[in-house]
């Protein structure tokens, strides 16, 4: 069984700063990539940043620049540090991590519940 659990929304104003936390805990061989993704009312979910067991970083471009994805492989740990946050961010952002349970096992993505991130103007 894996858990992912994500942590550190909340309400902040534009111009503010939030870090956001999730952790996969469970059992887990190997994780091979760890992504934030969001969701705003009425529109559909999108990637905002990802980072692959060799520290490779994607971005989408509307937080480049202002948003930092980093990762504890340690503790199966990822991080998202969003500055110069605007109301457009505002959203349930999700965790999502494709890891393998068991070395024999193939790799699949698992999802966190959500955190949410309201940022008022």
């Amino acid at each position: 069984q894996v858990q992912v659990v994500e942590s550190g929304g909340g309400l902040v104003q534009a111009g503010g700063s939030l870090r956001l936390s999730c952790a996969a805990s469970g059992t887990i061989f190997s994780i091979d990539v760890m992504n934030w993704y969001r969701q705003a009312p009425g529109k559909q979910r999108e990637l905002v940043a990802g980072i692959t067991s060799s520290d490779s970083v994607t971005y989408a471009d509307s937080v480049k620049g202002r948003f930092t994805i980093s990762r504890d492989n340690a503790k199966n740990t990822v991080y998202l540090q969003m500055n110069s946050l605007k109301p457009e961010d505002t959203a349930v952002y999700y965790c999502n991590t494709i890891l393998r349970g068991r070395r024999w096992e193939f790799s699949r993505a698992y999802w966190g519940q959500g955190t949410q991130v309201t940022v008022s103007s």
